[in-house]
């Protein structure tokens, strides 16, 4: 097969649908490397190793991402079974297991020489030593297995024009912030964490070794004769989120699946909830990273000059919608058990007032959810009031105190939330989680009964054991990483089916 192309300097092999929008990660390198000078192409779900090649050899690099999902979770249930297969899914994707190590060997297999830079959820949250759910197994860093010569975890936007410079100047890529390579040897100043031996063979030192993990930190894990390298992540702005959401993007999106994207705004990046079953600080990271009022009016301004714009903002808000303006950097200690945190929601509530006013603007809705334990009344009355479109998304995941424990989550009062929420005129939507570490029969039958008066409950999911978080460590070892205490862990396909059994057999009676 023959294809007309033109010379790219980089191009990105990725496993989704590619969109010209802030809310997608690969629009935004895109847009940043070609304001540097460089040709990008996009090589979207490719289906067959020769699709990989139809845009060519790049000059500098191929980019290669699995997508916004790991492609195991994308591909399969918490039971394991095909997502394609289930009926009530209708699931079409057509994205590989694995698909960072597919893609990158299918390059290395045409471009034998070819620079591969590997980026996103899946290479981010498999960047050490992990157990995989899929195999049950340990599997050594995807840099390994992908052939790759660098990964870019996290956001990777500063890391990726470093990479690119480097690459461009014939210079090593050794020592870029944010990055992950294979070395012969331990940098001086770095933190040696248990190697591979040492996990396969004790849990408790893979307990260890997952105590390590942060983003902030310059790690190396041993693996046979050589060395997974981490350098620390560089420090993300307001300026410099400012700066990214600012690239004049289309904001085309030719896909019905997609469309609450379209004019969708960002107004922060990371997480401060640390959730044990959350990946998100180990890719956004666990501080709060808030755009400047200004760049974001300034966003919903340009969205309203679309000509198939209504007057809807679909959603504003990050993680959690309420965690804009907890920007806090004076430590590296969490930011939710603070007393200095700011949890006024005072900065959030007069943006919200001030893209109310914007012309053309009829609503601004909030449908990415909010932490409950975070909004203040204020706040509430002032969501409730104004930008809620059916429902208001909430996440307890569960109601025992020593489930909550080890999901991190036993912060704030539910029940005193609710009664908050019932003096407004909207309903709130719940989700909840079954199967987690430290979740028995007798921990979901409290569920059960505790939800069982409450509308709008149903979704209730399984616990799926994804790659570096702490609560996949406690499902692996069946201890607390922090106490090395013993835990409950429900690992048969029988009492995962019956704990969720019991919440909907509870909802119908």
């Amino acid at each position: 097969m023959i294809y007309l192309f033109v010379v790219y300097d980089i191009i990105f092999v990725i496993g989704e649908l590619f969109f010209d929008s802030p809310l997608s990660g690969t629009a935004i390198l895109k847009r940043l490397l070609e304001i540097k000078g460089y040709k990008v192409g996009i090589i979207e779900m490719p289906g067959s190793e020769e699709d990989v090649t139809k845009l060519g050899r790049p000059n500098l690099f191929f980019g290669v991402g699995s997508g916004s999902i790991d492609p195991m979770v994308r591909n399969y249930t918490p039971l394991k079974k095909l997502r394609r297969d289930d009926k009530f899914l209708n699931y079409n994707e057509t994205v590989p297991d694995r698909a960072g190590i597919v893609y990158s060997n299918w390059i290395k297999k045409h471009f034998k020489d070819s620079v591969i830079v590997l980026g996103g959820i899946e290479a981010s949250l498999r960047r050490f030593v992990h157990y995989d759910y899929w195999d049950n197994k340990l599997r050594k860093p995807i840099i390994f297995d992908s052939r790759a010569d660098i990964i870019a975890y996290g956001s990777a936007e500063k890391q990726i024009i470093e990479i690119a410079a480097r690459v461009k100047n014939n210079k090593p890529l050794d020592g870029i912030d944010g990055t992950c390579i294979i070395s012969q040897s331990v940098p001086s100043n770095f933190i040696e964490i248990p190697s591979y031996q040492d996990v396969l063979h004790s849990k408790e030192e893979f307990l260890n070794m997952q105590n390590h993990f942060s983003n902030s930190k310059n790690l190396a894990q041993k693996i046979d004769n050589r060395y997974l390298v981490q350098f620390k992540s560089p420090k993300y702005t307001s300026k410099d989120l400012d700066y990214y959401y600012s690239f004049p993007f289309t904001r085309k999106i030719n896909n019905k699946t997609l469309s609450g994207f379209e004019f969708s705004v960002v107004t922060h990046r990371g997480c401060i909830g640390d959730c044990n079953f959350c990946s998100l600080k180990l890719t956004q990271g666990n501080k709060i990273i808030s755009r400047s009022e200004k760049s974001i009016l300034e966003e919903i301004e340009r969205i309203t000059k679309l000509p198939h714009f209504k007057g809807n903002i679909d959603d504003l808000g990050g993680p959690s919608a309420n965690m804009y303006g907890m920007d806090c950097n004076e430590c590296d200690k969490s930011c939710i058990d603070c007393s200095k945190l700011d949890r006024s929601n005072k900065k959030l509530i007069m943006l919200l007032r001030k893209a109310r006013k914007i012309k053309g603007v009829k609503h601004v809705f909030i449908r990415s959810g909010i932490r409950y334990d975070l909004a203040t009344p204020e706040y509430i009355k002032e969501v409730a009031a104004n930008h809620i479109s059916g429902r208001l998304k909430i996440a307890p995941e569960h109601v025992n105190k020593d489930v909550l424990r080890l999901m991190n989550k036993d912060k704030g009062k539910l029940d005193d939330f609710i009664d908050l929420f019932k003096k407004t005129d909207h309903d709130l939507s719940f989700y909840f989680m079954v199967g987690h570490p430290g979740s028995g029969i007798k921990e979901t039958n409290e569920l059960a009964k505790a939800i069982k008066h409450l509308k709008n409950a149903k979704s209730v999911q399984l616990f799926i054991p994804t790659p570096m978080t702490v609560s996949t460590s406690m499902y692996y070892t069946g201890m607390d990483p922090r106490t090395k205490k013993k835990i409950y862990v429900p690992y048969t396909y029988n009492e995962k089916k019956i704990q969720k059994r019991i919440i909907f057999q509870n909802k119908k009676n």
